[in-house]
Parts: C-alpha cells; structure tokens; sequence
C-alpha cells in the first residue's frame, strides 16, 4: 500500500488542531491487522461469523477526517482537510462522494461558496435531504444528492476549540462535540447553543444517537479513563462501557454492536454482548470511521495517509 504526506508543512496552530481532530498519526505496532492477521481477539474469532477482512484501500483524498455512509443513496461521503498551508482558514476543504465498492465519483462533490467554504471538514450527519458536516467555525449544510450548499450555522460567538463531529438527537435537533473546550452543543433554530460543558464529556470527539438507550454515545479523546459515557440532554450521564484504550475518535453503530476507534492502539473495537473486544487493528491512527450496515462494511479514514480503508466485518 502506498503512503502518501500533506503538501505542505503544518504552522502550529494548524498542528495543534490535527492533533484534537485525531490526525496525529501513530507509530504503527508490529502485528497491526491485515487480511491474514485482523488482530481480532481470539475468543470471539472463534464465534464469529466472518473474521474482519481489509477489501479495499482507497487513495486520491487528502487529509480524510470522517466517513459517512449513506444508506438511501447506497453512497459514502468522504471529508478532507485539502491541500494544507500555514492559514487553518484556507477554504481548501471538501467532501468527496464515493460509491459502495470504493469507487470515486466526485472528488470534489461539495465544497461550499465563495464567502463560506470548506476548511477543515471533519464529522458529518444526515439530516432529511442535507448532509451537515463540522469545520472550524461552525457547520455547514449540504443537499446530499446535488452536493449544493445550503447553510451555515456559525459557532464563533462560543469562541470554539475543535468542532469535531455531529449528529441528530431523539429531538431532532444537531450536537456537534467540541473535542477542544470539552462541550457538546446544540441547534436550534439555526443557533448553536451549549448544550452540556462537563468533565465527563470526555473532551469529547466521536458522538452517535443511540436510540435504544435514549442518549448519545460520547467518545473521549482522551483523559476519561477509556469510558464512553452516554448522555441524555434530558437525563444526564451514565457510564456505557469502558476499553481499554485512549485517544478515541469515531463511535457508529452496526446491529447490535457499539464500533469505536481508538488512536492509542489503532484499533477497531466492538462492544456487544456486555463486552469489549478488538475487533482489527489498522496502519495508523483511525480517525471518524463510516459503517456500511447494509454490508457489514466499517470504512476507515486516516488524515495522515490521505486513504481510506474498506473493512469487512459481517
């Protein structure tokens, strides 16, 4: 597999923020997973179904923060930080819309207008027909079929720290994570307002509804202990469950089983059945994974390789 680096060098501002975006790349282990070595833990490789098989590695992004799966459109979207320079307001993010096998079918599918653009894209949800992605100052919508832009609700009245991932609550409503002020804020009405700011936050990165516990999922970047804390804007906190890992990034949901990626072991790791298990171990750092639930399918983004990879898991 080839390796590819950004452009440019990185000022430190600009570094600072990849490192709460989860770009930082991380010094590959020895027995990182391949087809032939998923990594997946032994007891449950023997109950499971299908063991974890990489099928397909994609190149031609630069900078791939997030994954986002489309099931109406059979569709991922991909986010990119773009062709990087000294200023992290350099308007050179885009989304990319790429078909289920891998298949690139517009690299530059939205990239915002001339006055609001595309920076540093990261997390990404579906709202109705509009695909909200979070950037640096606030978030931007998207028509998911045309890839025409639609709005932009602006955040900087919070003055935030790292807009980092997105998704729609029980009410309807977007929570986007703030990995760099340790907050979770919501929009109504077109304004963002906090939601929760609480150590148990995390600081969070990865957030996915979980309709089944009425609450969010709360993925800590770091300094929680490897708890993912689930949170209701009505009930408050609980602990979900706990890996033994850290530096978390994205958090989906497949069937039955919580998918969480960690940057300090680059691991896929699975809870289901009361229990944590790795699932496979990557090439580098895991940042806002995709899942592909009508195949089974987890795809895996890494900001510093500029590639995404297909994994099969069902």
């Amino acid at each position: 597999m080839s390796v590819m680096t950004f452009r440019h060098p990185l000022s430190s501002l600009a570094a600072l923020l990849l490192v709460l975006g989860c770009a930082g790349e991380a010094e590959p282990d020895a027995n990182v997973g391949t087809e032939a070595d998923s990594g997946f833990d032994a007891p449950a490789r023997a109950a499971a179904d299908t063991v974890p098989r990489l099928i397909a590695t994609l190149e031609g992004f630069e900078g791939p923060e997030a994954v986002k799966y489309d099931p109406d459109q059979d569709v991922y979207f991909v986010s990119n930080f773009g062709a990087r320079s000294d200023d992290p307001r350099d308007g050179n993010g885009y989304i990319s819309r790429v078909g289920p096998e891998g298949e690139m079918v517009a690299t530059r599918f939205a990239v915002g207008p001339e006055g609001t653009p595309l920076h540093m894209p990261r997390g990404m949800a579906l709202k109705g027909d509009t695909i909200w992605v979070a950037d640096v100052d606030g978030i931007h919508g998207f028509d998911r079929r045309s890839g025409d832009w639609l709005a932009f609700v602006d955040f900087t009245a919070h003055e935030p720290g790292f807009l980092n991932d997105i998704d729609v609550g029980g009410d309807g409503l977007l929570y986007v994570t703030d990995t760099g002020a340790s907050r979770v804020y919501r929009v109504r009405d077109g304004t963002a307002e906090v939601a929760v700011e609480d150590e148990r936050t995390g600081p969070p990165n990865g957030i996915t509804w979980d309709e089944g516990r009425g609450a969010f999922l709360l993925a800590p970047w770091e300094g929680g202990g490897g708890v993912v804390h689930a949170w209701s804007p009505d009930g408050g906190f609980a602990d979900a469950f706990t890996i033994e890992a850290d530096r978390f990034d994205g958090i989906e949901l497949m069937d039955d089983a919580v998918l969480v990626a960690t940057q300090s072991d680059s691991t896929i790791w699975a809870y289901e059945d009361g229990a944590p298990r790795r699932l496979f171990r990557v090439d580098g750092a895991p940042a806002d994974i995709g899942v592909d639930t009508r195949r089974g399918r987890v795809a895996v983004p890494y900001i510093a390789l500029n590639r995404v990879d297909l994994w099969a898991i069902r």
